[in-house]
C-alpha cells in the first residue's frame, strides 16, 4: 500500500472496522472508504457507504463503482456467548454470506490485497494451548459458538483457495477477544470485557445509591434482553426490577466487624470464572492489521500459492502456513475472575462477585501462540490495565 492507494474497510461502524479507519488517518493514508449497514460512523476526511454485505447485489455494485485497490474484510455480526447461543441461525448466516459476496467480489474485480478478520474462536474447544495456527479443524468446535466458528473457518478456506485457483493476495488473522472504545455495551449481545465494565459500574452507582446515574446509563446504552421496552424510569421499583435481571443486587449480609445488618450489592456471572481468556486491545490490532497489509503478501506464506518461489523462507516464521491464517494477541491470559476482579477495582466497585454455575463457561482455555506474528516483526503495546481503565474513562463520558 502506498499513501494514495484506494483502501475500502468493510465494517467501519464497528470496533474493528472503526479503529483500523483511524490507524489508517493516523498514518496519512489519503484515500480510505468505509462501508456501513446501518449504524452510520463518525469520521471525517473519508467517504462512506450504506451497503449490505449480505446483499450480493449490492456488495458487487460497491467493489464494481468504487474499485478499492485494497480491502479490510472487518463487517461481521459478532456477540458473546448468549448472543451466539441465541441468534445461531443469523450468525451463520450473516458472516457465511458476507464472506461470499466480498471475498468473490474483490477477485472479481481485480483487489490487490484483502485482510480477512476472523476470530480465536475457529480453533477447537480442547485443542493444546497456546493455539498454533495448524490447529484448524483438528478437533470439535466449542458447541456455543459453532455458527459463528464456522462461518469464520468458511471465511478462511474461502481466501486460501481464491489464493491457490486465481493467484489472489488474500490473507486471514486471527485476533484474540478484543476490546476497546467504541465497544458494544448491550448486556445481551456485548462480549464478556464490556459486559464486566457495565455491570460493575451498575453496581457501583447502585452502592452509592445514585438511580439517576443509573437512569442516565440505561437511557444512553441499551440493556437488552427486552428489558428496555419494560423499565419505567420514573419508577425506582423499576430500576431495581432490571437491574435485579441483570445480576446486580441488593443483599442483606452480616458486618462481622459491627456485628450489625448493612446493605451491600452482589453482582452474579454467568459460568464458574474459571476459564481462561486472553484480551487485546482493537487499537493494536488495527496497528498490526495495517502492518500486514503493509509488509506481508500471501504467496510468503504458503508453498500452495501459485506466485509462490520459497520467498516464504524470509520471513522467518515457525511454521509454513497454508491457510494464510496468522494469529494475533499478546501470548498472556487470565481467568474470567481474575479479569473480574481487575475490573471491580478499576471501577471501584466494593460489594462482591457470586457465579451462577448453571450458566456455561464456554471453551476452557484460548490462549494463541502469538510466535509468527512476532517474527514478522509486530508485537502488542497496550497493556490489559492500562487498556481497561482508558476503556471505563471513554464509557463514563460518552
Amino acid at each position: 500500500m502506498n499513501k494514495n492507494s484506494k483502501i475500502a474497510v468493510l465494517g467501519a461502524s464497528g470496533l474493528v472496522g472503526s479503529a483500523i479507519v483511524r490507524k489508517l488517518l493516523e498514518k496519512g493514508y489519503e484515500k480510505v472508504i468505509g462501508t456501513y449497514k446501518s449504524r452510520k460512523p463518525n469520521f471525517e476526511g473519508i467517504q462512506l457507504f450504506q451497503v449490505d454485505l449480505t446483499n450480493q447485489s449490492e456488495t458487487e455494485t460497491f467493489f464494481a463503482e468504487q474499485a478499492p485497490e485494497y480491502v479490510f474484510l472487518a463487517a461481521a455480526k459478532v456477540g458473546g456467548i448468549l448472543a451466539n447461543n441465541t441468534y445461531k441461525a443469523e450468525f451463520i448466516y450473516e458472516n457465511m454470506a458476507i464472506a461470499l459476496n466480498v471475498i468473490h467480489s474483490a477477485y472479481k474485480y481485480g483487489v490487490n490485497k484483502l485482510l480477512n478478520l476472523g476470530s480465536s474462536c475457529i480453533y477447537p474447544k480442547h485443542a493444546p494451548q497456546p493455539l498454533k495456527e495448524e490447529y484448524l479443524l483438528t478437533a470439535p468446535l466449542e458447541p456455543t459458538n459453532e455458527p459463528y466458528a464456522i462461518a469464520k473457518i468458511a471465511a478462511i478456506k474461502l481466501c486460501r483457495y481464491y489464493n491457490e485457483q486465481y493467484g489472489t493476495n488474500f490473507i486471514s488473522v486471527m485476533p484474540t477477544n478484543l476490546y476497546g472504545t467504541f465497544d458494544n455495551f448491550n448486556l445481551e449481545t456485548s462480549h464478556v470485557l464490556p459486559a464486566l465494565i457495565r455491570k460493575f459500574h451498575l453496581a457501583k452507582l447502585l452502592e452509592e445509591g445514585d438511580f439517576e446515574g443509573i437512569k442516565k446509563d440505561f437511557k444512553k446504552h441499551s440493556i437488552g434482553f427486552g428489558l428496555d421496552e419494560k423499565l419505567d424510569l420514573s419508577d425506582n421499583r423499576s430500576v431495581l426490577q432490571i437491574l435485579t435481571h441483570l445480576g446486580i443486587k441488593f443483599s442483606n449480609t452480616i458486618n462481622n466487624l459491627e456485628h450489625k445488618t448493612s446493605n451491600k450489592v452482589t453482582v452474579t456471572l454467568w459460568g464458574t470464572g474459571k476459564v481462561y481468556r486472553e484480551f487485546l486491545h482493537v487499537d493494536d490490532l488495527a496497528d498490526t492489521c495495517v502492518f500486514i497489509m503493509e509488509n506481508t503478501d500471501a504467496w510468503q506464506l504458503s508453498p500452495h500459492h501459485p506466485k509462490n518461489n520459497l520467498e516464504h523462507r524470509t520471513l522467518n516464521i515457525e511454521h509454513i502456513l497454508p491457510d494464510y491464517l496468522i494469529n494475533i494477541g499478546i501470548g498472556e491470559d487470565l481467568t474470567i475472575d481474575e479479569l473480574a476482579h481487575v475490573i471491580k477495582n478499576i471501577v471501584g466497585f466494593k460489594g462482591e462477585i457470586h457465579y451462577d454455575t448453571s450458566k456455561p463457561d464456554g471453551t476452557p482455555r484460548k490462549l494463541l501462540d502469538v510466535s509468527n506474528i512476532k517474527r514478522l516483526g509486530w508485537s502488542y503495546k497496550i497493556g490489559l490495565k492500562e487498556g481497561l481503565k482508558e476503556v471505563y474513562e471513554w464509557y463514563k463520558e460518552n
